[in-house]
């Protein structure tokens, strides 16, 4: 049986969750959420809480019990607390502001990189205009925004300038050998 998928998921109080067949909603302090898995899989509604069970021990049938099961512990997890990533600008000159929702990326570029979030996603800019926080309640739609903003100028090997996530280590390169007389 899969280990993650036999957990059962807590519903913790203020949280609303309504499983018909195979879709989930889930409606907590932060939003709301719904989401429809393979009608394969059973869910199962108890007092306060969710398990996911799977009809056999085929190979399908494991791999989308433990992803059913952390999905919904994702969505859960994400409408009573929320997701968010953290971003850091390194080099000299690279700065974030704020234009109303948007995100303005000064990364050595002629021109500003400008990112509008999508609904449910939020930016903020941390201290000094070098950090750049990502928050949201769909842990996937934060990742990829992260992914993206990061695709603006990822860090490069020699002097690691660039956008990198927080506690990212990036593998320098040495830079080129002196002469040798």
């Amino acid at each position: 049986m899969s280990r993650v998928g036999r957990l059962p998921v807590a519903v913790p109080s203020g949280v609303d969750v309504k499983v018909t067949g195979s879709h989930v909603k889930v409606k907590g302090p932060k939003g709301e959420m719904e989401f429809t898995f393979s009608p394969d899989i059973e869910i199962l509604l108890n007092e306060n809480e969710i398990q996911v069970n799977r009809p056999s021990d085929a190979r399908e049938m494991r791999s989308l019990h433990g992803t059913t099961r952390a999905l919904i512990q994702n969505m859960v997890t994400g409408v009573t607390e929320g997701f968010q990533k953290e971003l850091q600008l390194v080099g000299v000159g690279y700065r974030a502001n704020m234009e109303g929702v948007n995100l303005v990326l000064n990364v050595g570029y002629s021109h500003s990189v400008v990112v509008e979030p999508p609904e449910g996603i939020t930016f903020e800019v941390g201290e000094r205009n070098q950090q750049i926080f990502i928050s949201g309640i769909d842990k996937q739609a934060v990742g990829q925004i992260a992914a993206d903003v990061r695709k603006v100028r990822p860090p490069e090997p020699y002097k690691g300038k660039g956008i990198r996530y927080k506690d990212e280590y990036i593998r320098r390169k040495a830079g080129k050998a002196g002469k040798v007389a």
